[in-house]
């Protein structure tokens, strides 16, 4: 879904009128539309269903809203469901200089504000995470809680400047080879669908490498600790077992962050299993907002 500048977008930038175009809804009852965020930059999204709290979903790094395809048509049944493209993603626009997690959490809000909504879950996959954190600062009157898919695994974790140059420096001079060659290696499981991953490998890689790049490095900078201690509404983790998660360093920044696990698949486990992420996405969303 790495379409920019296309006749449509350019279209809707020529009736943008107010902060919000609304396009006429698909076949499948989904609805597209366009904000602009705080800076400036067009933002994408769609939504679909209706019923709250309604279910924002955000993507992670050098993906977009189609990653969340399998929950929106889901959810749609029971809730609204709203998936964004952030900023330099997908279908939204590009123009920022720095892609930081606070100015992609600006444009969740920019969505969120613009469609009226008043109770939402954020759902955020990996990098997602970090955007919906921010998110959660900026509008607190609205976000009811959080799910952290795949992210925040150790919050205690802390990359020098030698790590990350290491990590950067074969990506700044091949993004595309770079990305897709470590998308393979280091996100998935020796059971993940092959067809699945080379898609994502190649999806991924297809990004701009200025924003990817930028973002990146945000993402590395990212202090998660300190974000999850700032957070006042209630946290569920649903984690795959790629990675370990340190449940007790999540703890300790928020005694009552909760933690779901999905064993046997990579790092996208809302496109590896479905079914079972639903059903703990459903249940985290019922537990979050019982009353207390």
């Amino acid at each position: 879904m790495k379409i920019r500048n296309t006749p449509s977008l350019a279209l809707c930038g020529a009736l943008l009128a107010s902060n919000l175009v609304m396009a006429s809804p698909d076949t499948t009852g989904r609805t597209e539309g366009t904000v602009k965020s705080p800076d400036g930059v067009e933002v994408r999204y769609e939504t679909a269903g209706s019923g709250e709290p309604v279910l924002v979903f955000v993507h992670g790094w050098s993906c977009d809203r189609s990653y969340w395809r399998a929950q929106t048509d889901h959810f749609a049944a029971s809730h609204r469901v709203v998936a964004v493209d952030l900023g330099g993603h997908g279908e939204s626009g590009l123009g920022r200089k720095d892609w930081t997690m606070n100015a992609f959490g600006g444009d969740v809000r920019a969505v969120v504000e613009a469609l009226g909504l008043r109770k939402v879950v954020l759902v955020g996959h990996s990098m997602g995470g970090h955007v919906i954190a921010e998110a959660a600062q900026i509008m607190p009157d609205r976000v009811a809680a959080l799910v952290l898919v795949d992210t925040f695994t150790d919050v205690d974790s802390r990359v020098s400047a030698e790590q990350l140059e290491s990590f950067l420096a074969p990506m700044r001079a091949d993004f595309r080879g770079t990305t897709e060659a470590w998308v393979r290696r280091r996100l998935f499981v020796g059971r993940s669908d092959p067809k699945l991953v080379a898609w994502i490998a190649r999806d991924m890689a297809a990004g701009p490498a200025a924003v990817g790049l930028s973002a990146m490095v945000n993402i590395r900078r990212y202090d998660e600790g300190a974000a999850l201690a700032a957070l006042k509404v209630p946290v569920r983790l649903i984690n795959a077992d790629l990675f370990s998660t340190n449940l007790e360093a999540a703890r300790r920044r928020k005694p009552n962050v909760s933690l779901a696990v999905i064993p046997g698949v990579g790092h996208f486990p809302m496109m590896e299993s479905p079914d079972e992420f639903n059903r703990l996405l459903a249940r985290a969303v019922n537990e979050l907002l019982a009353p207390r």
